[in-house]
């Protein structure tokens, strides 16, 4: 009797059923991120410097001209052409100047002629020298008595003005406390210096003979000590702003007169409390502005 062997059953043919699932995970991936790339759009200045950096990485170093602006705000648009950008100075600005192709780099700088470069940087110049000279005026006219006594100088620069307080006005010989007047004083500074803008430097001064006591073992300390006790009394009993503060400790280093008799050690003995104007406006321009006539 023979046996008839049992049917081999059959193999599914195809792609396994999860494939499906996977390709349509694909599928909805791929639109996400279409969708995230049509939101999105193009900065022309971080796009040249990418550019910039992606040559430089694969050792391309050929120049391509650019005439044109780059077209378009957003890379899927409905009409390819030139749009108006959201930051339309910044495109202005960027210009590609050098199809040199024995340069490593491109070269960005601002479409302004070096004329015009010149003209901006002496109306910054004079506008802020302008406002330097407005509030010293309005810190003379508020110390205009210590002034005519004597106590007190003011000076000013085009970048800071300096309430210089003489010896006789703040503190005693060899001491960094502050007595009724130099707090009265202080009290009449702290009004000037509430009324004009800037951080203010308070800068310890002595002559150049030693001190070596238990509390002040070097001149230096004993300017530091003065100094910080100013920035203490304006900043607790005057209310000043203590992030507009600073402390400075020169010790006998800047002397203003020579120190060879005691009324020019006395005058190099001094508290000067500096008020400093918004350098960002002078460092941008900095290298244009020592070549306009009148700046010094």
């Amino acid at each position: 009797m023979s046996s008839t062997p049992p049917a081999r059953s059959q193999e599914s043919s195809g792609a396994p059923a999860w494939m499906a699932t996977f390709a349509d995970l694909m599928s909805l991936l791929m639109c996400f991120f279409v969708l995230l790339l049509s939101f999105s759009e193009m900065d022309a200045a971080k796009f040249k410097e990418l550019a910039g950096s992606l040559s430089r990485a694969f050792g391309v170093q050929r120049d391509v001209p650019a005439n044109e602006l780059p077209k378009g705000t957003s890379v899927i648009t409905t009409e390819f052409s030139p749009g108006k950008p959201d930051n339309e100075t910044l495109l202005k600005i960027m210009r590609q100047q050098t199809t040199d192709e024995s340069k490593d780099n491109l070269d960005f700088s601002s479409g302004e002629s070096d004329l015009n470069k010149k003209e901006v940087a002496k109306e910054i110049y004079l506008a802020a020298v302008k406002r330097m000279q407005d509030e010293a005026k309005k810190l003379t006219q508020i110390l205009q008595e210590e002034i005519d006594s004597g106590t007190v100088e003011v000076e000013w620069t085009d970048r800071e003005i300096i309430i210089r307080i003489r010896e006789r006005g703040t503190f005693s010989s060899g001491d960094d406390r502050i007595d009724e007047n130099f707090a009265a004083l202080l009290r009449k500074i702290a009004l000037a210096l509430k009324s004009v803008e800037g951080n203010i430097i308070v800068s310890g001064h002595t002559d150049n003979r030693p001190i070596s006591t238990s509390r002040f073992p070097s001149n230096w300390v004993l300017s530091a000590a003065r100094a910080a006790a100013v920035v203490h009394h304006l900043e607790a009993e005057e209310n000043i702003d203590p992030d507009r503060l600073q402390i400075r400790a020169h010790g006998d280093t800047k002397p203003i007169f020579t120190n060879y008799t005691q009324d020019s050690r006395s005058k190099n003995r001094r508290v000067e409390i500096s008020i400093l104007g918004n350098k960002s406006l002078f460092y941008e321009y900095e290298d244009v502005i020592s070549n306009v006539d009148g700046a010094k």
